[in-house]
């Protein structure tokens, strides 16, 4: 927990939530969602802004196979400060066969980067991929165990083993829950 703040009034909420679904046929559906809002009236444009109104309320759907490779993209802008944000919409479809993994951020980059799309949109993508995650090996692991199939498939572990301290091939959380994997390292490099 943090500690207490000093005296202070709130000015700007931004709620991300992030959902993972597994779809009948065999794909994956991730979905963000993002709310901002002010705690004050203001105006912009010519319009007039009450207190909670949201400024951006976005969502985003991209479904995903196994690989995380996008098979389709799909945005809504219930709210955004001007009409012309909505035209951004059209260009995430140019997401479909890009994978979340090495390089993502510079994929997004290239496809909608700059004046090229929305800046929202954009976060709320790059980190639909951490969502992907958490959602998708978790799932297969599961799935396989219940199948009586080792939770891991071949001898590479876990994309996200090597990936942070906690997961580290000669950490303690390898040794105790994945011992086939201590002191891992890929064909032809070193193990760290």
């Amino acid at each position: 927990m943090l500690s207490t703040p000093a005296a202070r009034a709130p000015l700007h909420t931004r709620t991300i939530t992030f959902r993972g679904y597994a779809r009948e046929d065999g794909l994956w559906d991730m979905e963000g969602e993002l709310h901002d809002s002010k705690h004050y009236s203001y105006a912009s444009g010519s319009r007039s802004m009450p207190a909670g109104t949201p400024i951006h309320h976005m969502h985003l759907r991209a479904t995903v196979d196994d690989r995380l490779c996008i098979h389709d993209i799909e945005t809504s802008m219930e709210s955004t400060p001007f009409g012309e944000c909505r035209s951004a919409d059209a260009t995430m479809k140019r997401m479909i066969g890009q994978t979340m993994g090495p390089g993502w951020r510079q994929a997004i980059d290239r496809a909608i980067g700059g004046v090229q799309g929305c800046t929202h949109l954009r976060e709320l993508l790059f980190n639909l991929a951490t969502a992907a995650f958490q959602t998708i090996p978790h799932a297969r692991e599961v799935r396989r165990r219940e199948a009586g199939q080792p939770a891991v498939e071949g001898g590479d572990p876990p994309f996200y083993m090597g990936k942070c301290m906690t997961w580290d091939f000669n950490g303690p959380v390898v040794a105790r829950v994945a011992p086939q994997f201590v002191g891992w390292a890929k064909p032809g490099r070193k193990p760290d």
